[in-house]
């Protein structure tokens, strides 16, 4: 799972919309495995990737279509995320014989300076100029953006820009520490006809789309104890018999649990993936990533769970003890779970 810190506007989008969608507003299911296509290969899983290929194919996406995604992932991913794409997409493709649809090619580049017509690109897909510090620091970044991305890219018209944004927004999200441009490029998705809903629903499948690389799975819904949570998380035993009892618990953004106690033993927390949140009672929160490590003495009230945006999980180590308990306590309230970023 990737970690994400996205604006207020965009959480709130997430948390309104997340689940609840209007018919008119949903993605399409071609648009639907676009976004699987682009999360799985900005995150580099070609078992993922290839059963998305092959639901794409299946459903009539072309080949070329599905091609001009994945080149267009090297401007948001790295060359060896494209090509290891593309390779898969090749062999999904010969493994299939001739039996998809190939589709049609771009039109010829425009003439003349690409800076000059990938920048008119540029100023059409934001809705205006853009400019800034950075690019009068460093012109050489502007030049490319605007010939290589806006200009070369952009310009290839067998896909609609309104597409290549919905791709660009399901790569970005399934990135670390590219908050900012995710950001901009979900403002410049909306202006080209990308609701609200629809970029919620994006940034869903790009959630959903770490799931598969948990380390010991991602087991069943955590039922048993759903009283004590705020919103769903997932429960996979690691250790089935006598000895330390170990558990993979992942949680969906926003989700946390209530305030409790661990009498006579304590826990420990190895955090595995995604961002989430420790807080002891009287204490300020902390901020968890994968590799922390929260050792909770016993007769210590806390609580723990996801980020707003950010699936999580962790390893709960039980500290052996006899006649050990949980007290469970009340929930951490909206109005204290809302003031964490």
């Amino acid at each position: 799972m990737k970690t994400k810190i996205l604006s207020a506007f965009i959480l709130a989008i997430f948390l309104i919309f997340g689940e609840k969608t209007m018919a008119n507003d949903i993605l399409n299911n071609k648009q639907q495995v676009i976004a699987e296509v682009a999360s799985y290969a900005a995150r580099g899983n070609q078992a993922g990737l290839k059963e998305s290929l092959i639901k794409g194919l299946d459903a009539g996406i072309t080949i070329n279509e599905f091609k001009e995604i994945l080149i267009q992932a090297y401007a948001y991913c790295g060359f060896p995320r494209s090509l290891n794409a593309l390779n898969t997409l090749m062999e999904t493709v010969n493994e299939r014989g001739n039996r998809d649809t190939q589709g049609n090619e771009p039109s010829a580049k425009p003439t003349g300076s690409a800076v000059v017509y990938g920048g008119e690109n540029q100023t059409k897909l934001v809705g205006a100029k853009v400019k800034g510090p950075l690019f009068d620091f460093a012109p050489t970044i502007d030049e490319y953006l605007k010939s290589h991305l806006f200009g070369d890219i952009f310009s290839r018209d067998n896909v609609d820009w309104q597409t290549r944004e919905l791709a660009t927004i399901a790569m970005l999200a399934s990135l670390n520490g590219v908050e900012g441009q995710l950001n901009a490029h979900i403002n410049i998705g909306k202006h080209n006809g990308l609701t609200d809903e629809q970029v919620a629903e994006i940034i869903n499948i790009a959630s959903h789309t770490a799931n598969d690389d948990l380390i010991f799975g991602f087991g069943k819904e955590n039922t048993a104890y759903a009283q004590y949570f705020i919103g769903k998380s997932y429960l996979q035993p690691i250790t089935t018999t006598n000895g330390v009892p170990m558990f993979n618990v992942t949680f969906e953004p926003k989700c946390r649990n209530n305030w409790h106690i661990h009498h006579g033993g304590g826990q420990i927390l190895l955090v595995t993936s995604g961002r989430g949140w420790y807080q002891e009672w009287g204490k300020e929160p902390r901020e968890l990533k994968a590799g922390d490590v929260v050792n909770i003495p016993a007769e210590t009230k806390h609580w723990h769970g996801a980020a707003k945006d950010s699936w999580f999980t962790h390893i709960a180590v039980e500290v052996p003890s006899e006649n050990g308990s949980n007290e469970w306590l009340e929930p951490v309230s909206d109005d204290e779970y809302n003031k964490l970023k």
